[in-house]
């Protein structure tokens, strides 16, 4: 399949665009099989190739750096695109056909059998899942995309006859001409708003997960989400609608024509088609609503693919919740604390609370995305979160917002706000969080480290936040 891919790319004008790990991995890919083959890179940081000796040595690489590195993207017959770079700021309109991706370039040149993934929230693990379950039937499966290493980094490893999974985030969606045989939309709820031009750019990337499939291809998605609901337009293939929410499945199974199939919950247990398939109550690791839902994604997935529903069963049960994803971290002086950094958005730490029900103390607060935190105000409002602990920036807006509402003139300087049912405080550091955690968290309940937000300006990921808070919580 490579070489097919080589014969592709061996006439046209290559621009590798961003120089990072997935970059590196598309230079490395191309180089190993056209050794002469002239290409162009082009990477934000001032004269980057001097980083790399292998590329002050290529004769045959031309190299574009700094701010002036989207320049002139019109020059090429091909921009294969790292996900992290936004275009925003520029007019893609007359270039679009020209963007692709390593994950693109996957779907068009390798004949596997494909299960796409993307959402806002709940993509890893159920990326996850469905690869164990596969994988636990005895099936033959990879699992590859946004989670662990670039494509290009392990296609010798890959062979045709594995089903690969892939997760799918909405940048490697973004400018997509190819979809997965099957793909599923668990949800869509504002997220980085900061790489779109707006919330709809931001949809739009995601819908490409489903549409360029065909009437042989199967698309599942979540019919209790509004923005889901409102941009799936006419479907062409097969689908399936799961749904939690007993007006929206009766309405689907009462309108629905041949070529579409139901997932629904009811009095506790998973249907589809009207067939008993899961009960809520099966031993599981993966807590709370917002997880089940996600575990009937994986169980149609199982219908279409014929995998036995009890090694399923098994499988879900077996499954352990990923690191920084509702990921218990230990109990200390009697709290339990529970790590959710991935949850950069309001809506995953509301069902985070939800779920573990017992949230004595609740740390929120990152990066400001121009996310709507009303909804999450009100929220917090009628939560029996008794400590809400606010870390910069976003959770200095929420406590100020507290303040206001409770007549309290705002005072940058106050660090503490007690209110009828909560207490509020400010803390600018991890350190400083966990410090008034231990302290005020009462006994025989849960910390819940949850931002509602992004960790970046602050922090270099989510994982770099959640590694410092469980490394925290266990010093005495």
């Amino acid at each position: 399949m490579i070489a097919y891919l080589m014969n592709y790319l061996k006439e046209k004008k290559i621009l590798i665009l961003g120089f990072g790990r997935e970059g590196k991995s598309t230079y490395n890919l191309i180089r190993e099989h056209l050794s002469e083959k002239d290409l162009t890179i082009a990477d934000m940081k001032e004269n980057f190739e001097n980083d790399y000796d292998f590329l002050v040595k290529d004769n045959h690489a031309k190299f574009i750096s700094g701010k002036k590195y989207l320049d002139n993207l019109n020059d090429y017959d091909l921009i294969i695109k790292s996900p992290g770079i936004a275009f925003n700021t520029i007019d893609v309109d007359n270039i679009k056909t020209k963007i692709t991706s390593q994950m693109e370039l996957f779907l068009e040149f390798f004949n596997n059998f494909t299960i796409g993934i993307t959402g806002t929230k709940g993509k890893s693990t159920t990326s996850s899942l469905i690869y164990k379950v596969i994988k636990d039937f005895g099936k033959d499966t990879y699992l590859l995309g946004n989670i662990g290493k670039p494509i290009f980094e392990v296609l010798d490893e890959i062979n045709e006859n594995q089903i690969v999974v892939l997760e799918m985030s909405s940048h490697q969606l973004e400018f997509m001409k190819k979809s997965p045989n099957i793909a599923l939309l668990l949800n869509i709820f504002e997220e980085h708003l900061d790489h779109y031009r707006s919330f709809q750019g931001y949809i739009d990337a995601k819908c490409s997960i489903f549409r360029n499939q065909n009437e042989n291809d199967f698309f599942i998605y979540n019919g209790d989400n509004e923005n889901v609901m409102k941009n799936i337009g006419t479907l062409k293939q097969n689908n399936v609608f799961v749904s939690i929410n007993e007006e929206n499945y009766n309405k689907k199974l009462d309108e629905r024509n041949q070529n579409e199939h139901v997932c629904y919950l009811k009095d506790g247990y998973v249907y589809y088609d009207g067939e008993k398939i899961y009960s809520e109550n099966e031993e599981r690791n993966l807590k709370g609503t917002y997880n089940l839902n996600n575990i009937m994604f994986v169980l149609s997935v199982c219908k279409i693919l014929n995998i036995d529903l009890s090694s399923a069963a098994k499988s879900i049960s077996e499954f352990k919740t990923l690191p920084h994803r509702l990921e218990y971290a230990g109990t200390f002086d009697g709290v339990s604390y529970y790590d959710n950094s991935i949850a950069t958005i309001p809506m995953a730490t509301i069902e985070a609370v939800k779920a573990l029900k017992n949230v004595n103390t609740l740390i929120i607060g990152g990066m400001d995305r121009g996310i709507d935190y009303e909804h999450f105000i009100k929220f917090l409002k009628d939560s029996s979160c008794k400590n809400i602990i606010c870390m910069p920036k976003t959770g200095y807006d929420i406590f100020d917002e507290f303040a206001s509402k409770n007549g309290n003139e705002i005072n940058k300087l106050a660090k503490e706000l007690k209110t009828e049912n909560h207490n509020f405080y400010k803390a600018e550091t991890m350190e400083e969080a966990v410090s008034i955690a231990k302290k005020v968290t009462e006994k025989n309940s849960i910390c819940l480290l949850s931002p509602a937000a992004a960790s970046y300006g602050f922090f270099k990921n989510f994982e770099e936040k959640g590694d410092l808070f469980k490394k925290l919580i266990e010093i005495k």
